[in-house]
C-alpha cells in the first residue's frame, strides 16, 4: 500500500518591516512559518498562541514535513481535545533563528548567501516580537490566551510581560523565568560538540554537502538526558542489554539506554540545523526576566493584564518545581491572579509532551 505524502500545511509571513532585535542590530527580509487549527471569530477574541520549545517547531497538529511524524501536541491540541480547536483559533508560530521555515542561520542573507554566523544572536524576546508581528499581521490585537512548555513557557512568560495587553491568559509549563548556570552549562557542552565537528567551518557547510551532523548528535545526547528522569530511565532501560546476551568488552551500544541516546542524536542531526542550534540555546541562555525589568521579577508583570497558571512535574529537574514558585512568588507580589500546581509524572521535562492526563485536566480547565 502506498504511503501518502506528507503535506506541508505552513504558511509563511514576510514582515513589511525589518526586526528590531535586543542586541541592538535590525534583521531584515523576516519571515514566519506558522501553522493556523480552527476558525477565527468575528471578534478576532478566541485566539490562542502555542509557543515550541528548542527543538520543536510550528508543526502542531499536522504531520512534520521531514520526518513524517504527528505534530508533537497533537495529543493536546484539536476538536473536542484540552485546546479545542472547536472553540479556539490555535496559532503556533516557528521562532526565528530556526531551520523550520522562519528566518535563521540557513535563511539566505540580502546578499544571497545563507546567514550562517553572520545571523544576529536573538533572545527569547526577539522571538517573542516575531510572533506579535505575526498576530498584527493576522488582525489579532489580544489573545484569548499563550501557552507554552519549556522554551514555549520562556515565550509565554516574555509575551505577557513585555507585551501586557496582547493576551488576556498565560499558561507556563515546565518552565522558568531564567536559565540556571547548570541550564547554561549544558547547553554550552552542546555548542562545543558541534564548533569541535571538523565539517562545522566556522558555521560556513552550507555549500558542502554535509554540516557538523557528528557534533549535533552529540549535542542532542547530552540535551535528551535532561529531558528524562532517572525513574524513568530505569524503568525503560535499566541496565539492560542491546540485541545480544553478553558484554563485547569494546565501544559498541552494549547497553540499551546507549543505543536510544544513538539514535535520538542520528536522527536529529538530520532534521535539524547545527548553527540553529547554537542560536536558539544562545537565546535561552540569555533568558532572565528579572534583568531585563531592572532586579526584581515581580516588575517584570507590573503591567499585565493577564491571568496566569503555573504547571511544574515532580520529576522535572531541568526545571525544577522551584523555579515556577519563584514566578508565581513574582506574580503573588505583582498582586496578579495566578494558579500553580506541581504534577507527578514519571517522565521528568518531557512530561508535557507525554501522556499526562491531569496536564489535560489543567490545560481544559485554565483555558476554559
Amino acid at each position: 500500500m502506498a504511503t501518502a505524502p506528507i503535506i506541508d500545511t505552513s504558511a509563511v509571513l514576510d514582515l513589511s518591516e525589518p526586526l528590531q532585535l535586543d542586541g541592538g542590530q535590525v534583521l531584515p527580509g523576516v519571515q514566519i512559518a506558522y501553522e493556523t487549527q480552527g476558525e477565527l471569530n468575528a471578534a478576532k477574541d478566541n485566539a490562542i498562541l502555542v509557543c515550541h520549545a528548542l527543538t520543536g517547531d510550528h508543526h502542531l497538529v499536522s504531520d512534520h514535513p521531514i520526518t513524517g511524524k504527528p505534530g508533537w501536541w497533537v495529543r493536546m491540541v484539536g476538536p473536542g481535545k484540552p485546546i479545542d480547536t472547536d472553540r479556539y483559533f490555535v496559532i503556533c508560530a516557528n521562532v526565528i533563528g530556526s531551520c523550520m521555515g522562519s528566518t535563521g542561520p540557513a535563511s539566505l542573507a540580502p546578499d544571497g548567501k545563507p546567514w550562517a554566523m553572520r545571523f544576529p544572536v536573538i533572545t527569547i524576546r526577539d522571538m517573542v516580537r516575531g510572533h506579535v508581528a505575526l498576530l498584527d499581521a493576522l488582525g489579532i490585537d489580544c489573545l484569548h490566551a499563550v501557552v507554552g512548555g519549556s522554551m514555549g513557557g520562556m515565550q509565554t512568560l516574555s509575551l505577557a510581560a513585555n507585551f501586557p495587553d496582547r493576551t488576556r491568559a498565560a499558561l507556563v509549563i515546565a518552565s522558568t523565568a531564567r536559565h540556571s548556570a547548570q541550564n547554561i552549562a549544558f547547553h554550552e557542552m552542546g555548542r562545543q560538540a558541534i564548533m569541535a565537528d571538523n565539517e562545522w567551518r566556522e558555521g560556513d557547510y552550507y555549500d558542502h554537502g554535509r554540516g557538523p551532523e557528528k557534533g549535533l548528535a552529540v549535542a542532542r545526547m547530552a540535551a535528551h538526558i535532561t529531558y528524562l528522569s532517572e525513574a524513568g530511565l530505569t524503568e525503560k532501560f535499566g541496565r539492560r542489554l542491546q540485541d545480544r546476551h553478553e558484554k563485547t568488552f569494546g565501544f559498541d551500544a552494549d547497553f540499551q539506554i546507549e543505543s536510544y541516546l544513538r539514535y535520538q542524536g542520528l536522527t536529529f542531526s538530520g532534521r535539524f540545523d547545527a548553527n540553529s542550534y547554537l542560536y536558539i540555546t544562545r537565546a535561552m541562555d540569555y533568558f532572565d526576566l528579572a534583568e531585563e525589568h531592572g532586579g526584581p521579577l515581580a516588575n517584570a508583570f507590573a503591567a499585565s493584564k493577564a491571568r496566569f497558571c503555573l504547571v511544574s512535574f515532580d520529576t522535572d529537574w531541568l526545571y525544577p518545581t522551584s523555579d515556577s514558585r519563584n514566578v508565581v512568588q513574582a506574580l503573588n507580589a505583582a498582586g496578579k491572579p495566578v494558579s500553580f500546581v506541581e504534577l507527578s509524572a514519571p517522565y521528568g521535562h518531557d512530561s508535557f509532551l507525554l501522556d499526562v492526563p491531569a496536564l489535560d485536566r489543567v490545560v481544559a480547565g485554565f483555558l476554559g
